[in-house]
């Protein structure tokens, strides 16, 4: 069982090791052989096949005769799985990406804040202050900003009561951090955030499920809008 356990956190280690590999563009488009990957990564032909089946399972590679590994475009990637979606998240954000991601936001974070403000109980919305008092003394710049922000969001998605959205957490806590690097430590910009999601939490402790879907798509565009003078400001264009 120990040897087990030795060569599951061994595949695990090649399997981050191959997708930072991946996202930084180190190979290409086809992976090189296996027994090459096997020498690099230092481990046994073994855990190597075992690491690049867990990909291929996750749409993130494709086996084709006479060609090889090819790595397949990440829109392919299956994004409904925590492991991708982190390693997603991971590269660096394109427009197109930073599009579906407030999409994204948009389609679940609404109607996941007013399903919490109808069902959540004493103990889902005690939580959710609980993590809003922690996100609103951070700064952006703070090291523990981002896990903060995303453990509201997250809580506001548990709070929903609805098992596919709490599925979509982990896409959630994803997009946020896509966010981040636009994320301007303004003053008044961050007073703004503040106001923003203050609006959020206070409706769904007050169970005004209307309320509480306007507040949090209010959020988001005004995150979106946010993030495209940020865009404009850096030279990244549509």
């Amino acid at each position: 069982m120990e040897q087990n356990a030795k060569e599951r956190s061994l595949v695990s280690k090649v399997m981050d090791g191959l997708v930072t590999g991946i996202v930084e563009e180190k190979y290409g488009a086809v992976l090189p052989p296996q027994d090459v990957l096997s020498k690099e990564f230092d481990v046994s032909r073994t855990v190597m096949r075992e690491a690049l089946s867990m990909l291929l399972a996750r749409h993130m590679l494709d086996v084709r005769p006479k060609i090889g590994t090819r790595i397949r475009p990440m829109r392919d990637w299956r994004m409904i799985d925590e492991d991708v979606v982190s390693w997603r998240f991971r590269a660096k954000p394109d427009p197109e990406f930073l599009r579906d991601v407030i999409e994204f936001r948009m389609l679940i974070e609404p109607r996941a804040s007013a399903q919490a403000a109808k069902r959540g109980n004493a103990a889902d919305i005690a939580a959710i202050r609980e993590a809003f008092e922690s996100f609103r003394v951070m700064r952006p710049d703070d090291p523990g900003h981002q896990a903060a922000d995303e453990l509201l969001h997250t809580r506001i998605v548990v709070a929903s009561g609805n098992q596919f959205f709490q599925q979509m957490a982990a896409i959630v806590r994803g997009a946020l951090s896509a966010s981040t690097q636009f994320v301007n430590a303004d003053e008044a910009m961050w007073a703004e955030v503040i106001r923003r999601h203050t609006r959020v939490v206070e409706a769904i402790e007050r169970h005004d499920a209307v309320e509480a879907e306007a507040a949090s798509r209010d959020l988001i565009d005004f995150a979106a809008d946010e993030m495209g003078d940020r865009k404009a400001a850096n030279g990244t264009h549509e």
